[in-house]
């Protein structure tokens, strides 16, 4: 029988120092820590710009094309106090204008409440009224006519990532761009799939010179991804439900790579999981699209990935068990401990592993 699973198994002391708060000035710049599975080891240190040389003619590089939308609202209540949403999607069709958020203000959180929300600098606001509880925290906005809330959005950065809100122009339009990956084009996500954060135009045509396939899959990324696990996911076995899309376009690219002898090379834990959740009970994977609440652990096995290229991640989160899974508990966790001390930069704008 395999032991339940102890969240303080996976937790680890992380410097603030180490957490990342800008990105790199060139994407595929980032420093890259290669890691062996068979070997259990760090195998060196390289750049991400290097991908296309570790990775072999006739692999197939597997990236989530999901857009983030600029979900993070700022403004105030009606009655003063400031507050913040983060859209996580609307409940019904555009003329409804009812979105499911999370909202930060102070005092109670009630029916009835209202909102005043503003993009910095400009005149132009979007009224909202909070029309219903949820659990997890989580609200429904009804928002006025006329406007759409995402007009006046910013890019939902995680909160380890501080912005003030008086931050200048120029660095909201930086981040509105970089945290988004260049292949990004079907909207939907409220957090990036950060390991494609890395990967460049250039890098994507080496790659292409070199004879290494590229294929898509959607996830939109969820609120989930930044809340830390709790007993009730790990007896539930489940995590939070991600809208994704698997083309048949992508399955006919994944045959044709293992009928050549070629790694299947995913770019990020969503990419996995859309993977992963879509291999039937014959072990042969199915075109589709739906929701996953797939939890990927150690003890569960891959069917289709091969290789994964991803950022290093928060402890006890649901992102680092799905590495632990892939390359081992002890390995990964070494190599976190070792990145640590020769300066890696950590999360969603940190640098990134290539497990191979």
């Amino acid at each position: 029988m395999t032991a339940p699973l102890d969240l303080d198994d996976f937790s680890f002391e992380l410097p603030p120092e180490s957490i990342a708060q800008q990105p790199v000035p060139v994407r595929d710049e980032a420093r890259l820590m290669v890691l062996g599975r068979r070997e259990g080891q760090v195998l060196g240190g390289r750049r991400v710009r290097d991908l296309a040389d570790l990775l072999d003619p006739g692999d197939l590089l597997v990236v989530n094309v999901t857009r983030v939308v600029p979900a993070r609202l700022r403004g105030r209540k009606a009655t003063g106090g400031r507050a913040e949403a983060l859209l996580l999607g609307p409940e019904g069709p555009d003329e409804s204008r009812r979105y499911r958020a999370l909202v930060q203000c102070g005092g109670r959180q009630r029916e009835g409440l209202r909102f005043v929300f503003a993009a910095p600098g400009q005149a132009q606001t979007a009224e909202a009224e909070l029309v219903a509880l949820h659990p997890g925290g989580e609200v429904s906005l009804a928002f006025d006519p006329g406007i759409s809330p995402y007009a006046l959005g910013e890019a939902p950065l995680p909160p380890y990532i501080r912005r003030p809100a008086s931050s200048e122009a120029s660095q909201r339009q930086a981040d509105q761009e970089r945290y988004q990956t260049v292949f990004a084009r079907v909207p939907g996500a409220v957090a990036a799939p950060t390991a494609g954060l890395h990967i460049t135009s250039g890098l994507l045509d080496s790659l292409e010179a070199r004879g290494i396939g590229r294929a898509e899959v959607i996830l939109h990324v969820g609120a989930g991804t930044f809340r830390p696990l709790a007993e009730a996911d790990l007896a539930r076995g489940k995590l939070h439900a991600e809208a994704y899309a698997l083309p048949q376009a992508t399955v006919d690219a994944v045959a044709e790579t293992r009928a050549r002898g070629g790694r299947v090379v995913a770019v990020g834990t969503t990419t996995t999981r859309v993977l992963e959740s879509c291999v039937g009970q014959g072990g042969e994977l199915r075109a589709g699209e739906g929701e996953t609440e797939l939890f990927i652990h150690p003890g569960r096995a891959f069917r289709v990935v091969d290789a994964l290229l991803t950022n290093f991640h928060l402890p006890r989160s649901s992102l680092l068990l799905l590495v632990a899974a892939f390359a081992g508990t002890e390995p990964v966790l070494a190599a976190y401990r070792q990145a640590i001390d020769e300066g890696y930069r950590f999360y969603s704008y940190g640098d990134a592993m290539l497990i191979l």
